[in-house]
């Protein structure tokens, strides 16, 4: 009889810890903050975190931005390929401002993080499916510590790859903060437990964020009426899901700012136990 040898896993992944102990798994890692007093925000400034904005890209010049330390573009030929580029000197940063406007609050909340940009929207929001698979892929495999994603696509044949990027980007320890879609239909990511899903709440605290005891959306952050950069150095005021899922990107950053090794799931936990409306042991 011939005996098949097992499948070797791939590299990088443990199956089993035989002929191992638990020291040769050692892991250092960071306690969840401490729970904050009310109507202050946990973390730190954002210094030393990394943040992707994947998006209609965004005008660095903007003064609520404060500058983008890296812009790139995913770019689709005729011929159908993909490829993932550094904008050129004669590139707009933003072409909507939608970018612009998730990156001021992102800005705002965290004023010391790392903000970089991946355009995957064109003018007038109009976009690909596989476009945005391909600058969510790229932004993951970056290894940015948070990715904000202020918008999703309703086409189920999406789902399985972006249900794959969003696994990958657990594991890997980048935690993607992704907007539930304005209107009550299916749509992805923020769908998948394997992100920290947003909606918007129409609370007067733009610092508030809630907890919903109510998945899939798990917490709703400030999106009704909500100052924002757009282009040209202006400003407006503008609501949706998608200006509340940056504040919490922003927050995500904070936390990691004086916690890096926490890990996406400790990261969620820890939006859960600052959120205004949780009450842990009777207190608030």
């Amino acid at each position: 009889m011939t005996t098949v040898p097992h499948a070797v896993p791939p590299r990088g992944l443990t199956w089993r810890l035989a002929g191992r102990t638990p020291e040769d798994v050692r892991t250092e890692a960071d306690a969840l903050p401490e729970r904050p007093a009310a109507g202050t925000l946990v973390g730190g400034s954002g210094r030393g975190v990394r943040v992707c904005v994947v998006d209609s890209g965004v005008d660095g010049s903007h003064p609520l931005v404060g500058g983008v330390a890296g812009a790139h573009v995913v770019r689709k030929d005729e011929a159908g390929t993909i490829r993932v580029e550094a904008l050129g000197a004669d590139d707009p940063g933003d072409v909507s401002g939608h970018g612009t406007a998730c990156a001021s609050i992102v800005r705002r909340a965290a004023p010391d993080c790392e903000i970089h940009s991946v355009r995957v929207l064109g003018e007038r929001f109009t976009g690909s499916g596989d476009v945005l698979l391909a600058g969510l892929r790229w932004a993951i495999r970056q290894g940015f510590d948070v990715i904000n994603l202020s918008l999703s696509t309703t086409r189920t044949r999406y789902l399985e790859d972006l249900h794959v990027l969003a696994d990958e980007a657990y594991f890997g320890r980048s935690t993607i903060v992704a907007s539930a879609h304005n209107a009550q239909v299916e749509s992805f990511p923020w769908r998948f437990s394997s992100v920290i899903s947003v909606g918007s709440h129409r609370e007067d605290d733009p610092d508030l964020h809630l907890y919903n005891p109510e998945p899939p959306v798990e917490f709703f952050g400030p999106g009704v009426n909500v100052e924002v950069a757009w282009l040209g150095g202006a400003t407006l005021r503008s609501s949706g899901n998608s200006f509340a899922t940056p504040f919490v990107a922003g927050l995500c950053a904070r936390i990691l700012s004086e916690r890096p090794r926490l890990t996406p799931f400790q990261l969620k936990h820890a939006l859960y136990l600052s959120a205004a409306n949780v009450h842990v042991g009777g207190t608030r």
